[in-house]
């Protein structure tokens, strides 16, 4: 019998009152992808910190490669083989792609302080042996999220690895992407490494998955046979007895998430104002050292409509969305914007929140001009907390209250609150670049929900007062075909319309891929 990669026992974890760990055993074996399932707040990427020592439990027992491992202690997970590519990247941003997955490899230094004879090589060597699509000579600043993610998963895969942990490593993944990471897995597993997936795609899980564990509460409730389940029960795992899905859940539960029919009529739900313009952009071009990220891009986005914008990730959607928000300046075009942009950044970390900051200092960016929450020139705080707990009710975050600083709070409720707060922030225009990401099913169709009834005023803090046009910006081709009115792809800088004819994931695909009719 083959020694397991990992085995865990009894392992409890509190941050504060809550409870992120409550006596969990999960086993790894070699050679398996294990699939680590479970609510935003469930425990996943705790557990998952647990095991590459970054994270000292309180209670409980660790074993890697048969030989017990010490509670945070990152440097013996490390040696013992475990690595772990982070849902937010752990990257030098100044430093190029070469340079953090050297930085990160203690085999790549000579005694001089550069980075030993061949060792380039070995790295450009491996990249192609894994598939992997990176670039090497960029500063990672300059790099798409899911260029970032890239590196991480080069970076993490240089050494000698038993245990590889991914933490949502499919969230900005174009769907071409998805299916190459997969087969980058299922080699690792042919040669023995054992992964631990956390996610939240039931669907990916259950396609590359050997078993699957289900965390609910800190607690583990399931652990099963990927052959032996379902998406439906494993959605009804992660949500408890209380669960009950409807008719739009229902459909999302039993299609894997694969929802088609359910965008709105602009004009029937946005009444009179429903073909007035919000938002245009005139031949925009960008460009960043020396490379042209967004080339002759014209857009208008009208009030009561949701613009879907897809692609691979790199084509230039970042650029477009930091334009659109006002956050950044093209190098020539016409740009015409609203006052007031919301704007759901797909970084949540960096672009979206300030972690030390309270949620209700969070939240405040968007309420700081509203009279309700202010008294004379001064902000009035009680106001802006209160709106902060309706903001945690309505969007479901799991958190303390509005005080507790943002930094504590999971990957997944960070993302509800910064979506939360930039509904409230939404004049005529919301930018939305990869809203779900990193949240669980039953959180992502809240947001999309949300996102849908926000295109017809009917949200949170908007009563009475007109739709914003909304930009939805997704590698999500499902979540494109479900909200979108009109659906345009991203290529190599350029805005591709797809035709209304050509409504289907097959298409976007064919254009994605440049074989489409996507022009020079």
């Amino acid at each position: 019998m083959r020694v397991p990669a990992a085995r865990l026992r009894d392992v409890a974890k509190r941050f504060g009152r809550v409870v992120a760990l409550d006596g969990v055993r999960f086993d790894l074996a070699q050679g398996e992808v294990h699939g680590l399932l479970g609510e935003n707040g469930a425990g996943k990427t705790t557990l998952a910190r647990v095991m590459a020592g970054l994270v000292s439990a309180e209670g409980g027992s660790m074993k890697i490669g048969g030989r017990a491992v010490a509670f945070g202690n990152a440097a013996a997970s490390r040696s013992s083989g475990v690595s772990m590519v982070h849902q937010h990247f752990s990257l030098v941003p100044r430093f190029t792609g070469f340079e953090n997955v050297a930085l990160f490899n203690r085999d790549a230094w000579s005694r001089r302080g550069g980075a030993t004879a061949g060792y380039r090589e070995r790295v450009e060597a491996r990249a192609r042996e894994l598939g992997l699509d990176v670039g090497l000579d960029a500063p990672c600043r300059e790099m798409s999220v899911g260029e970032q993610q890239r590196v991480e998963i080069l970076k993490a895969l240089m050494g000698e690895t038993r245990v590889l942990l991914l933490d949502e490593p499919t969230a900005v993944l174009a769907p071409q992407e998805v299916e190459g990471l997969f087969a980058v897995l299922r080699g690792l597993v042919r040669s023995g490494t054992g992964i631990v997936l956390v996610a939240h795609k039931l669907d990916e899980v259950l396609a590359v998955a050997d078993r699957v564990t289900v965390l609910r509460k800190g607690k583990r409730v399931l652990t099963t046979d990927a052959t032996a389940t379902s998406a439906r029960r494993l959605a009804e795992a992660m949500v408890g007895s209380a669960f009950r899905p409807d008719r739009l859940a229902d459909k999302m539960y039993s299609d894997f998430g694969k929802m088609s029919s359910g965008r709105h009529d602009p004009v029937v739900q946005s009444g009179v104002e429903a073909s007035r313009v919000v938002a245009s952009l005139t031949d925009v071009t960008v460009s960043s050292r020396n490379l042209a990220r967004l080339r002759g891009v014209s857009l208008e986005v009208r009030r009561g409509e949701v613009v879907g914008i897809a692609g691979v990730e790199g084509n230039g959607q970042r650029e477009l969305a930091a334009v659109l928000a006002g956050a950044l300046r093209p190098d020539s075009g016409t740009v015409n914007l609203p006052d007031v942009v919301g704007w759901i950044p797909q970084d949540r970390t960096e672009e979206g929140l300030v972690g030390r900051f309270s949620l209700a200092e969070n939240v405040a960016f968007a309420l700081h001009d509203d009279p309700a929450c202010r008294t004379g020139p001064w902000l009035d705080w009680r106001a802006i907390e209160h709106r902060t707990a309706a903001l945690l009710d309505e969007m479901d975050v799991r958190a303390e209250g509005p005080r507790q600083p943002a930094v504590e709070l999971s990957g997944g409720n960070r993302q509800k609150l910064l979506a939360g707060r930039e509904f409230l922030r939404s004049g005529d225009l919301l930018v939305a670049e990869s809203p779900t990401r990193g949240l669980d099913v039953k959180a992502s169709q809240a947001v999309r929900s949300r996102l849908a009834r926000t295109a017809g005023a009917d949200t949170l803090g908007r009563p009475g007062k007109p739709p914003p046009g909304i930009v939805l910006i997704s590698p999500d081709l499902d979540e494109i075909l479900e909200l979108a009115d009109r659906i345009a792809v991203m290529v190599r800088g350029r805005l591709v319309p797809l035709p209304p004819q050509r409504r289907s994931a097959a298409a976007i695909g064919e254009i994605m891929l440049g074989t489409g009719g996507t022009g020079p």
